[in-house]
């Protein structure tokens, strides 16, 4: 292949919409709310239901959260969640309803057989306010 021919194969490969990075070499986020790394320990449960589990957050936005646990959860599922963080000596509940939207085995092995991507779908008064203050302190 000579080098005009090289050219031609770029050129056709830089029209691509499927493309993720655009011809750049990051790719985009496609998120609407940036993901911020902390780890705080939740409880859910579902909507319809009895029984409450508990998990690890790996990362949160104002949309939603990377969650870790030992149970199993299906996707779609609605859950009633708490997130808790520590507020001076007081342990603070974010309260909210979300949607799994994603389901897997844990990558991390020890702690968690599962991983889910839940998106919220409404908080509790005030609640909101409080996830935006969290992750704004840790960002």
């Amino acid at each position: 292949m000579n080098h005009q021919n090289v050219l031609i194969a770029v050129k056709k490969n830089e029209g691509r919409s499927g493309s993720r990075s655009k011809g750049s070499i990051f790719p985009l986020e496609r998120r609407r709310h940036p993901r911020i790394n902390l780890e705080l320990p939740c409880d859910y449960s579902p909507v319809e239901g009895d029984g409450s589990s508990r998990g690890i957050v790996q990362d949160a936005s104002e949309g939603g959260l990377h969650v870790y646990s030992l149970e199993k959860v299906e996707i779609g599922a609605f859950l009633k969640i708490e997130i808790f963080f520590a507020r001076g000596r007081q342990l603070t509940p974010i309260k909210a309803l979300a949607k799994v939207i994603w389901s897997d085995l844990a990558a991390k092995k020890g702690w968690a057989e599962y991983q889910y991507g839940i998106q919220f779908q409404s908080f509790f008064k005030g609640d909101l306010n409080r996830l935006k203050t969290l992750l704004k302190e840790a960002s």
